[in-house]
């Protein structure tokens, strides 16, 4: 995955993503955070050292955390590694924190990380998303029109060969 690159956007190497984010919720909006790091966790996450699949964000004291993520530590680090399941400050102007903590107080409403990044200035940024939960029923039907575009990709490929 080294030099992955984000749809879209040219000069971003993506670090890790939360694949499991689309299939267990609905994405309302996006927003880009940066994040709270030390020396060693940035240079451990160059090597594309991170996981991002069970985190989720919570609102303490009008600061935005980022609880569960996991970074290796960093191979040369030597004491100076931190925890590396701590929780993280994300960096979110104070509007946008405003405007988060309104919108989670409606019912089945969540913040979730959807995927971490270098941007251009190589800055540690994390996209996250406002979210609802899907029902079982809804992940069901996202699968079922999933696999009939599969089906229906395969036939019209099938169909231009002969």
């Amino acid at each position: 995955m080294a030099g992955a690159k984000a749809k879209g956007k040219p000069n971003i190497k993506v670090i890790s993503r939360n694949r499991v984010a689309h299939h267990n919720y609905f994405i309302d909006e996006t927003f880009e955070a940066g994040i709270e790091l030390t020396g060693a966790e940035v240079k451990s996450l160059r090597d594309r050292a991170a996981q991002i699949t069970d985190t989720f964000v919570l609102i303490r004291g009008g600061e935005v955390w980022l609880n569960g993520m996991h970074i290796h530590p960093y191979v040369n680090g030597g004491v100076w590694n931190p925890d590396p399941d701590r929780r993280r400050k994300l960096l979110l102007h104070r509007r946008q924190i405003d405007y988060l903590e309104q919108k989670l107080r409606t019912k089945g409403a969540a913040i979730v990380p959807l995927q971490m990044y270098f941007d251009e200035h190589n800055r540690v940024k994390l996209t996250i998303a406002l979210a609802h939960g899907k029902k079982l029923y809804d992940k069901r039907a996202d699968m079922a029109a999933r696999d009939s575009d599969r089906e229906i990709r395969r036939a019209l490929k099938q169909r231009s060969r002969v």
